[in-house]
């Protein structure tokens, strides 16, 4: 089982988007999450997503930061408050049922989170990745978008850094 989703929630410096990897432990993902927490880059430090200090979430979820660093308020934006999101984000998934409690003993979670080196709002950018995790998560499980929701937009693909009138 290998579950992809992705999540974008907010506008501006402090919008949230989340890639998510939901999988067996034993399996690719499994393998995936140790490789990337034993192969830090420069700007790029993997790490367990804890509910508080010593409460790591469950199913262990690895953040993964899309943006490397660029200072201490990046830093502290993602390592503080996009993480909380993230964690956030995975218990109300598991509240839902999203993710079967049942089933946390034998998966793993990678969250790749972009958050902008422009973010400046901590209360945003907490919000944000907690629902872009929570949708992220939602979408992986009902395998969204289908190819009848792709097929829908297909003349008006964009993103915030390519609108469509760009």
């Amino acid at each position: 089982m290998v579950l992809i989703g992705e999540g974008f929630v907010g506008t501006g410096a402090d919008a949230a988007h989340v890639n998510t990897v939901l999988g067996e432990r034993s399996g690719p993902v499994g393998t995936a999450f140790a490789t990337a927490l034993a192969t830090p880059s420069t700007g790029h430090a993997p790490f367990l997503v804890v509910a508080q200090p010593g409460l790591a979430v469950q199913p262990p979820t690895l953040f993964v930061n899309k943006a490397a660093i660029a200072g201490d308020r990046h830093g502290e934006l993602t390592w503080g408050a996009a993480q909380a999101g993230v964690a956030g984000g995975v218990i109300d998934a598991l509240a839902e049922g999203v993710i079967d409690a049942d089933d946390i003993v034998g998966l793993v979670l990678i969250a790749a989170v972009w958050v902008n080196p422009d973010a400046r709002d901590a209360g945003a950018v907490c919000a944000n990745n907690r629902q872009a995790t929570l949708d992220a998560l939602r979408a992986g499980v009902v395998g969204f978008p289908d190819v009848d929701s792709l097929l829908s937009v297909r003349a008006a693909v964009w993103n915030p850094y390519h609108p469509l009138d760009g």
